[in-house]
C-alpha cells in the first residue's frame, strides 16, 4: 500500500513538472510573438516617420531616351533619392517620336521606351524643395556628347504630397483601364457572335437555294414538270323548292260566284 502511494505521488509530480514545462514553453512563445510584434510596430513607426520627412518632386517632361537609371544618376548628386516612377507614353506619342528617329533605327539602334512624366521621392522635404528651385527651367547639361545636353529640366516640388497618393492614383487608373478594356472585349465578343450568327444564317439559306436548284435541274433533265393534282368538278346539288302558300291557294280550282250564290240562296 505504501509503495502504491509512493508511485502515485511520483507520477503526479512528473505530470506537474511536465505541465509547468509546457506552460513555460508557451509563455516563451508568447513573449517571442509579442517581441516580434513590438519590433514590427517600431519598424513601421520609424518608416512612417521617415516617409513623413520625405518630399516628392514632379517632372512634367521626361526627355526621349531617359530612363529611371539615368534620372537617378543625374539627380542623386543633389540629394539622396528613395524612389522614382516614370509613366510610359501612349502608343501614338511613341510612334510619332519613333518616326522622327528612323535614321537611328536604320542604323541598328534599339527601340527605347519613352516616358511622358515622372515622380522622384527625395529623403527630405527640404532637399526636394531645393532641387526643384535649383533645377527648374535650367539646362540639363553634362557632357556635350550626351543626348540630354540641350534639354531643360521641368521639375516642381509637390507640397503635402506623399508617395502613397501616387500609388493610389496609379491603382485607380489601372482599375479604370482594366474596366475599359473589359468593356471593349465584351463589345468585340458580341459583335463577333452577331457576325457568326449572320454567317450561319447565310450558309443555311445558300444550302437551301442549292438544293432547290438541283431539284429543278433534275426535273428539267427528266422532262417532267411538277405534277398538278386534277381538281374534282364542283358538285352542285339541287333541292325541290316548295311553292309559297299564296301561290298554292291561287292554283287550286275554285267555284264560281254564281254557283255559290245559287246554293246558298236556295237554302
Amino acid at each position: 500500500m505504501v509503495e502504491k502511494t509512493f508511485n502515485d505521488e511520483a507520477t503526479e509530480e512528473k505530470g506537474e513538472r511536465a505541465r509547468l514545462e509546457r506552460m513555460s514553453e508557451e509563455h516563451k512563445e508568447q513573449e517571442q510573438v509579442l517581441f516580434l510584434e513590438e519590433g514590427k510596430k517600431k519598424k513601421l513607426k520609424k518608416e512612417a516617420e521617415k516617409a513623413h520627412k520625405r518630399g516628392v518632386c514632379y517632372i512634367s517632361r521626361v526627355p526621349p531616351g531617359m530612363d529611371h537609371v539615368k534620372l537617378r544618376q543625374l539627380l542623386s548628386q543633389y540629394g539622396e533619392i528613395q524612389r522614382i516612377y516614370l509613366a510610359p507614353q501612349n502608343s501614338s506619342s511613341i510612334d510619332q517620336v519613333n518616326d522622327n528617329n528612323k535614321s537611328r533605327k536604320r542604323g541598328g539602334g534599339a527601340k527605347a521606351q519613352l516616358y511622358s512624366e515622372g515622380w522622384v521621392e527625395f529623403a527630405s522635404k527640404s532637399n526636394a524643395k531645393r532641387v526643384a528651385n535649383l533645377l527648374n527651367g535650367e539646362q540639363i547639361g553634362g557632357k556635350k556628347r550626351s543626348q540630354f545636353y540641350y534639354d531643360h529640366w521641368n521639375i516642381k516640388y509637390l507640397s503635402k504630397f506623399k508617395w502613397d497618393n501616387l500609388t493610389d492614383e496609379i491603382a485607380y487608373k489601372k482599375a479604370i483601364r482594366e474596366q475599359k478594356l473589359a468593356l471593349e472585349i465584351s463589345a468585340a465578343k458580341r459583335e463577333r457572335d452577331f457576325y457568326l450568327k449572320k454567317v450561319d444564317q447565310s450558309r443555311a439559306l445558300s444550302s437551301i437555294e442549292e438544293r432547290m436548284k438541283k431539284k429543278q435541274k433534275v426535273q428539267q433533265e427528266s422532262g417532267g414538270e411538277l405534277s398538278v393534282a386534277p381538281q374534282k368538278p364542283a358538285v352542285c346539288r339541287q333541292f325541290p323548292q316548295k311553292k309559297p302558300i299564296a301561290e298554292r291557294e291561287r292554283s287550286k280550282p275554285q267555284l264560281s260566284k254564281d254557283v255559290l250564290a245559287g246554293v246558298f240562296g236556295g237554302s
